[in-house]
């Protein structure tokens, strides 16, 4: 009931997808409250199987979902949040910043929301709109994880689990959340969590070869 009283929630169904549906979404949000202030990419899924045996449908699909989309969506609301110079939320992944083993197609999408995260901004943030590319590590979760394990019989049991594998703390979903907020107000181009993570991306940048090392040591095992 307290959250009732201090929130208004209007719930759409629609296909991220399809052009129709979002601009459908969008009249409804402005028929109720006006313009968007705020926008967060959060739709997408995660997949598990080996680089080797992940096709180029796997690909396809998987780039639809979590670039594509996001993409059409981002276009749909970009009047509005240009406008009132908001925000543009765009949930990553670690593996935005660094690939791992046996996630399949996953990284090279999450890596292509960052590039697109940083055209927003270069291009748009002289226009006053805020783009936060956040890059957390695998989040607690009570409801199922959307992996597809598909032909994934290659990948080690201690993969298919959450962050397939990479040896981090869940995330609680409320801390990521308050940091969300916080990092919105101070409009910070990017939030990375765990922030130690920050480390290993540098030294990744910096010395590849020690960085792949690093990657294999945290991850999980053959």
């Amino acid at each position: 009931r307290e959250l009732e009283e201090l929130t208004q929630v209007l719930p759409l169904v629609a296909d991220i997808r399809s052009n129709d549906d979002l601009i459908r979404c969008r009249e409804a949000i402005h028929a109720t409250w006006g313009q968007v202030h705020v926008l967060v990419n959060a739709a997408g899924r995660s997949m598990r199987g080996t680089i080797r045996d992940t096709t180029p449908e796997q690909f396809r699909d998987l780039f639809e979902l979590n670039v594509i989309a996001l993409v059409r969506v981002t276009r749909t609301f970009l009047p509005d949040v240009l406008a009132t110079r908001g925000h543009v939320v765009n949930i990553g992944s670690l593996a935005s910043k660094a690939a791992t083993r046996y996630v399949g197609a996953y990284p090279a999408t999450k890596h292509a929301v960052a590039a697109y995260s940083q055209q927003l901004r270069l291009e748009l943030g002289s226009q006053g709109l805020h783009v936060l590319l956040v890059c957390p590590g695998p989040i607690a979760r009570s409801g199922p994880r959307l992996y597809q394990l598909e032909g994934a019989e290659q990948v080690p049991e201690a993969a298919r689990g959450p962050g397939a594998g990479v040896k981090v703390k869940l995330i609680d979903p409320e801390r990521l959340a308050d940091a969300i907020v916080v990092a919105c107000e101070r409009r910070r181009p990017e939030l990375v969590i765990p922030a130690r993570a920050r480390l290993l991306f540098a030294i990744a940048d910096l010395f590849p070869r020690l960085g792949d090392w690093l990657i294999l040591r945290f991850t999980a095992r053959e």
